[in-house]
């Protein structure tokens, strides 16, 4: 039993997660159990983090022995109803995203009676990626970083959350997964403690994990499950629509889901293909935490220097290049890119080890600003890669500024990096994203981003149907922003008409002046799902592209479809009322946030004997924010002079630490 600040126990004790892969898809089901111990009626919130492509698509509520469906409805709507409710002193519970980050959720459970139970169930699905040794990457977000807020800008959830030592936190986790491949499970690995794997069929096409007991919540839970046969091939997976719904809806047709894997040439020779690499080095404060909560895991600034400097060594030589330091400030080793050489590389990796985590909050968007108001050098294809903790607010105004300009490669480092931000300037700027929590994963990742640059661009990319007469493919959500040899390419299409037996697809793509066409031929063979994976995955592909634009006729959009597929968006919520009366409340109902644990190197403030539960509390979330961490108030720091910490680009005189700069060698 957990308390804190006197006689409260806070009222979150178990998720249970429970996750279906078949193939490259995940179905998760996420379980919330509380139980008031307190004499009071309560209003409990919840804030967590899911990966930013998951399309939450179901929500109910077990409100002691009354289980309850919730209703998506428009956002604001489902508001004032959970608010009428709560002032009611009626249970209720309210569920929507984050408006700043698409991978943060909210969850208000209100109206709490002392001594009730509820249990909350979300479901979500989502496409699993391939790692470039063929294991499949399924990762259950944890960890949940402060946020760095510009001043004058709105705050996301994140900002206002409790933080508590991790040995403190009131509730517990645990996962099963249950895995199924018709290529057969060889096995699993992952960063946390599993049971054995246990084979149910005798093919081994299905089999079950879990996470042992004692699994702490200071890391992601990431698995990496690796089929017998590794699967770099086209498929198509074709669901059925849900019944009742109407003939020409996305929820009403089929879906189809297309899994490419295209193979683009190698580049002619002679043409230069060696490009302008821009390194772009978060030096923000929150950078000297540990990418681990242990003390024996290496910071996050070194292990982004590691990266770094792999990365300088592989360069092709008569590429340019350059390195910017950002955070609060910014400078770069060059005024402008220089041509790489033995000795500028040398000098670049002197600057290298002297960078420090000292450079205040993360502020990316003006260094990316710098960047793009420099002429590009003629004949040579901007690169730009990111080296961050993703700990920022403004993500939306960096994703658009990235939108139109050069690929960008981005390297999300350590645990609870933000997948939208990471993801979204990759997915922009038609560059690729990886996560980089340990440094196993560190050189493969490295290099695989390195190889997809250096490949040619390809243009013109689009999808040709040959299909029955009658029968007309409609494709779903954006087209492809960009393609690199032997890396997955997902699409999803609505199937409209009445169903035949076969059909085909051909991409198409230019590169170098030149056309190629790939085929696909595939039988239009239907399965049958409940849960509609396929379709909801679909719908979010949709949301994400509508929700990328700002027009009203754009943004009704968004709400209908979301209100149609069930699948959560900015504009909605799901709200869970519970109309049958028991008995009225009898005191007061006061508020709870649901802790996490400190990030690695925060302090954690003095309590009061108020609480959370009300009154002027001195353990006011506001004091772990991630502004007053990259102040330089909770971490020691080495500042820099006065001129470098006022703002506006300067360029880099290195030191040379002769030895370091040897044993890289």
């Amino acid at each position: 039993e957990w308390h804190f600040c006197g006689d409260v126990t806070l009222p979150l004790q178990s998720i249970s997660v429970a996750v279906a892969i078949k193939g490259f898809v995940a179905d998760v089901v996420s379980e919330l159990h509380y139980k008031n111990e307190e004499k009071i009626p309560l209003e409990v919130e919840f804030v967590f983090p899911l990966d930013a492509d998951a399309a939450v698509y179901a929500f109910e509520g077990l409100m002691g022995e009354t289980k309850i469906e919730a209703q998506i409805m428009e956002k604001e709507q489902a508001q004032a109803l959970y608010e009428d409710r709560l002032a009611m002193l009626e249970a209720s519970v309210l569920f929507v995203r984050d408006p700043k980050s698409r991978d943060i959720f909210k969850c208000m459970l209100g109206n709490l009676p002392p001594s009730g139970e509820a249990t909350l169930k979300l479901c979500y699905v989502q496409a699993l990626a391939p790692e470039p040794d063929g294991a499949v990457r399924f990762v259950l977000p944890v960890v949940l970083n402060p946020r760095y807020a510009l001043q004058g800008k709105k705050h996301s959830f994140v900002q206002d959350i409790p933080r508590v030592p991790e040995r403190e936190l009131p509730y517990k986790l645990s996962l099963s997964a249950t895995l199924h491949s018709p290529y057969g499970i060889s096995h699993v690995k992952s960063n946390c403690t599993l049971t054995p794997l246990q084979y149910a069929t005798e093919d081994h096409t299905t089999a079950q994990i879990s996470l042992t007991e004692g699994y702490c919540l200071n890391r992601d839970v990431e698995l990496l499950i690796y089929y017998k046969e590794v699967v770099r091939k086209p498929s198509l997976l074709l669901e059925v629509g849900k019944p009742g719904a109407d003939p020409g809806s996305l929820m009403g047709d089929h879906v189809l889901l297309l899994t490419l894997y295209p193979s683009p040439p190698a580049p002619k020779p002679g043409l230069n293909t060696t490009g302008e690499f821009l390194f772009l080095m978060d030096c923000s404060s929150s950078m000297s935490y540990s990418t681990r909560s242990n003390s024996e895991a290496t910071t996050r600034i070194q292990s982004a220097k590691e990266t770094l400097i792999f990365l300088l060594k592989s360069l092709p030589l008569g590429c340019y290049f350059n390195i910017y330091a950002f955070g609060s400030s910014y400078y770069s080793f060059y005024r402008k890119s220089v041509k790489y050489t033995q000795q500028t590389m040398l000098e670049s990796l002197r600057g290298v080890l002297d960078l420090q985590a000292n450079l205040g909050g993360t502020e990316i968007l003006q260094p990316l600003k710098a960047i793009y108001s420099q002429p590009c050098r003629e004949g040579y294809g901007r690169q730009v890669f990111v080296f961050t903790d993703g700990e920022v607010s403004n993500i939306d105004e960096v994703i658009a500024e990235v939108q139109s300009h050069s690929k960008c490669f981005s390297f999300g480092i350590g645990e609870g990096t933000s997948s939208y931000f990471i993801g979204g300037i990759a997915e922009a700027s038609g560059g690729r994203a990886e996560f980089i929590r340990s440094k196993e994963q560190m050189q493969a990742k490295a290099l695989r981003s390195l190889k997809c640059s250096l490949q040619p661009e390809v243009k013109h990319i689009k999808l040709e149907w040959h299909l029955p007469p009658g029968l007309e493919a409609v494709l779903l959500g954006s087209s492809t922003q960009a393609i690199f040899a032997g890396e997955r390419c997902l699409m999803y299409a609505q199937i409209c008409g009445q169903q035949q037996a076969k059909g085909s697809v051909v991409l198409q793509y230019s590169m170098q002046g030149q056309t190629f066409t790939e085929k696909m031929d595939f039988r239009l063979e239907a399965e049958e799902n409940d849960r509609l994976p396929v379709h909801r995955l679909a719908a979010q592909a949709v949301l994400k592209e509508l929700e990328e634009t700002r027009s009203t006729a754009k943004q009704q959009l968004v709400l209908e479809t979301s209100l149609s597929s069930g699948v959560l968006s900015a504009q909605t919520a799901y709200v869970v009322v519970n109309m049958e009366r028991g008995e009225p409340l009898q005191a007061p109902v006061e508020f709870r946030e649901i802790p996490y644990p400190n990030s690695p190197g925060t302090v954690c403030p003095p309590t009061s004997s108020e609480g959370w539960g009300g009154g002027e509390s001195l353990c006011s979330p506001r004091l772990h924010s991630k502004a007053l961490r990259d102040s330089g108030e909770t971490c020691c720091v080495s500042p820099l002079s006065r001129e470098g910490r006022q703002g506006g680009a300067k360029t880099f005189a290195p030191r040379w630490p002769s030895e370091e700069v040897q044993d890289l060698f």
